[in-house]
């Protein structure tokens, strides 16, 4: 039930959007590299480090390679503004858990469960809800902005929850009103900072509607 409720609210129309609420963008970059071939640079395959970033990069090149029109391929165009907030392979684990109830040995697997369970259409709106445009945010700015409601490019929003600074911890409350909201990652933040598209890891998938 919960697969199909996520297919079919997924891959219909975005959710209506909104304004990015009290959060101003950290200072215009000046590189151009894109975050796309950032992903990519560590090859195309799975591996069997956990904590990086394979199936968000599988993903992409899924949807691209079915749908080339897909607005997906803003993270291919490095002179477009943005900030990514990336799910490592973990998180998508974890998801794939929850919509299937079955644990997954390996990313190949787990990326093979995601796209037979919903469909390239859901899963490019995945991606698109965890991708914010038109601003480069720094971890520092998204320090200062807690209680920010950040548009996406899905059309949907999630906002910036800051528990503590120092340290820093930093939460992002979704849609899904029952599951655990995705922490952002102290070791992945700010990766390919000076350029226009930023990114940020996080420990869980962020999910668009309530399942």
């Amino acid at each position: 039930m919960r697969i199909r409720r996520l297919a079919a609210s997924l891959a219909a129309t975005a959710l209506a959007g909104g304004a990015v609420v009290g959060l101003a963008p950290a200072a215009s970059a000046a590189g151009t590299t894109s975050l796309a071939s950032v992903l990519a640079a560590d090859g195309a395959g799975f591996d069997r480090n956990w904590y990086d970033y394979d199936i968000v990069d599988n993903a992409v090149n899924a949807v691209l390679a079915a749908k080339p029109g897909s607005p997906v391929a803003v993270l291919a165009d490095g002179t477009v503004p943005l900030t990514a907030f990336l799910p490592n392979d973990r998180a998508f684990q974890v998801l794939a858990h929850d919509l299937t109830h079955r644990w997954y040995g390996s990313e190949e697997k787990v990326f093979g469960a995601l796209a037979q369970a919903v469909g390239i259409d859901a899963i490019e709106q995945v991606l698109l809800y965890h991708v914010v445009p038109g601003a480069t945010i720094d971890s520092a700015t998204a320090l200062a902005s807690d209680g920010a409601a950040l548009t996406t490019a899905q059309g949907g929003t999630f906002t910036v929850d800051v528990l503590s600074k120092r340290i820093p911890i930093v939460v992002l409350r979704d849609a899904d009103r029952n599951d655990l909201n995705p922490l952002l990652v102290r070791s992945q933040l700010d990766i390919n900072v000076g350029n226009a598209q930023i990114a940020h890891g996080i420990s869980f998938v962020l999910r668009p509607l309530d399942l």
